[in-house]
């Protein structure tokens, strides 16, 4: 046969397979499992009605709320919460602050930013209890407390306010 018959027939060929593979579509493995369902972009449901506006809304209670300041900053906390209830705070936290040792809430403290609290005590004696708290002044929560406060939940949760005091600030007075 000579040489342009064969090419030619060979050229058939490959037309014929080229054809064949293409009738069967995808292969298994780029194809979807049946009973797969294929994603499609989420979309908001339709609302009904448009939000109330603010004069509808039920007033937030007070009494109960936790106060929040900014959390960029650590300002005051104005008795929100107050030297005695970190005091009691610490009381009632086993090994923390026994009932006889003297203690008191330095007068520049606590301060807030969010809702965290960083509070120093002075005690007899011994170096400051550094203290930082969170939550509500009625049921403070103790995130930690010692000579240094800088751990972990301080640097990843607090607020940068109180991150600066308890991190960046440096020791105490009177530590070191």
């Amino acid at each position: 046969m000579p040489a342009h018959a064969r090419a030619a027939r060979a050229g058939a060929a490959v037309i014929a397979v080229a054809a064949l593979v293409a009738a069967c579509g995808l292969p298994p493995e780029l194809r979807d499992p049946p009973g797969s369902v294929v994603p499609s972009p989420k979309t908001a449901p339709p609302t009904s009605s448009p939000p109330p506006p603010a004069a509808d809304l039920p007033p937030t209670a007070s009494a109960t709320a936790t106060p929040t300041f900014g959390e960029a900053r650590a300002t005051m906390c104005n008795g929100q919460p107050s030297a005695t209830q970190v005091m009691a705070l610490l009381r009632r936290t086993s090994g923390m602050l026994p009932r006889g040792t003297e203690a008191a809430v330095r007068s520049d403290t606590p301060i807030c930013a969010g809702t965290w609290q960083y509070t120093v005590i002075t005690l007899s004696g011994r170096d400051p209890l550094l203290v930082v708290t969170r939550g509500a002044p009625s049921s403070l929560t103790l995130v930690t407390a010692g000579t240094n406060v800088c751990n972990i939940p301080v640097r990843t949760s607090a607020p940068a306010g109180i991150r600066v005091v308890a991190c960046e600030a440096g020791p105490a007075p009177g530590t070191i």
